[in-house]
């Protein structure tokens, strides 16, 4: 089969573009390569998927329909679109929201506009974000919650994309999932991300910024189970026609302070902690019912979180000291 991977270079892209081309996919990825965070971490990415024959890369745009169209005219035989490029990062989103409305809310029309053209298309599954739960303060978080009152303009573009997705599916048929992710973390995984950052700040002496208070945590979800979930999901399309959210977390809450203590004992180092007030783009707690994913697919995570820090601090270790092509 073909299958056609957005955000090929990116964190999930990446490890479930893997998954496939270990299986014997074959793998159309797409990517903007953009500097949101190190582009070389991209092309280190990038390098070890371009190494698969069965690999095929495109650099564009999302948002860039007609390159959409050209692509799906060249490659008909597409059954599967897993959908997860997109401009991250709540905070950001608050210094430049354009970037978000053009990524995550006209990118997902042209990918809708894109997959409704493909004549052998199963299933099309793409990232949502656990943040359009924004100040629902019912746990753990389910997918019948609420959703209308989202606490950044990031959580606003991701529910923007639910919502045109189930539009997309009543107008034209499209078996649709989207998956709210919960905190992915892991090997190759993202420099912005809270504990990237930490690794990095503790690993040169640098002052860890936390947020005042014990009660901030997070629903870490390690990315191997992530794809195993992804991969799960797109194996199991809804009816032509219905459109579905599903959560994809550890559905267990973890202090982040845990989290620096696992990172000191795994380093070797103390961390310099600097605490500072809680933004109101940040929510105090996350956690996710995975009730419906595990009743339709059987999915369940598998990695507690003292394994899965050990095996990011093992790779981030690599990742630092060595060349990335070496990885």
């Amino acid at each position: 089969m073909t299958i056609f991977v957005t955000g090929a270079a990116g964190f999930v892209g990446y490890h479930v573009s893997q998954a496939l081309l270990a299986r014997g996919e074959r793998v159309i990825g797409v990517d903007n390569l953009n500097t949101y965070y190190s582009p070389a971490l991209k092309q280190a990415r990038l390098a070890r998927l371009q190494q698969q024959p069965h690999f095929v890369f495109h650099q564009l745009e999302v948002s860039d329909t007609s390159a959409l169209t050209q692509i799906a005219e060249q490659e008909p035989s597409i059954t599967g679109v897993l959908h997860f490029a997109a401009q991250a990062g709540v905070r950001y989103s608050m210094n430049n929201p354009a970037a978000f409305a053009e990524s995550n809310v006209l990118g997902h029309v042209s990918v809708l506009e894109f997959a409704r053209r493909l004549p052998r298309l199963e299933h099309l599954v793409y990232a949502s974000s656990s943040s359009v739960y924004g100040r629902n303060t019912s746990l753990p978080f389910r997918e019948t919650d609420r959703v209308d009152e989202p606490g950044s303009f990031y959580a606003v573009t991701k529910r923007a994309g639910e919502l045109t997705s189930s539009t997309y599916s009543h107008l034209y048929g499209l078996p649709q999932t989207g998956l709210r992710f919960f905190t992915v973390y892991g090997p190759w995984g993202r420099p912005d991300m809270a504990y990237y950052s930490f690794a990095q700040a503790i690993s040169h002496g640098k002052d860890v910024t936390l947020y005042e208070g014990d009660a901030l945590a997070r629903d870490f979800t390690y990315i191997s189970d992530v794809v195993a979930g992804v991969l799960a999901v797109y194996e199991t399309p809804p009816p032509a026609g219905e459109a579905r959210v599903l959560n994809i977390g550890n559905h267990r809450p973890e202090s982040v302070r845990y989290l620096v203590k696992l990172l000191e004992r795994e380093m070797g180092c103390t961390a310099k902690l600097r605490l500072r007030p809680r933004p109101e783009a940040d929510v105090e707690t996350t956690w996710a019912s995975i009730d419906a994913i595990h009743d339709l697919t059987g999915w369940k995570p598998t990695t507690r979180l003292e394994d899965g820090i050990g095996e990011f601090v093992a790779w981030f270790r690599r990742y630092e000291n060595s060349s990335p092509a070496l990885l």
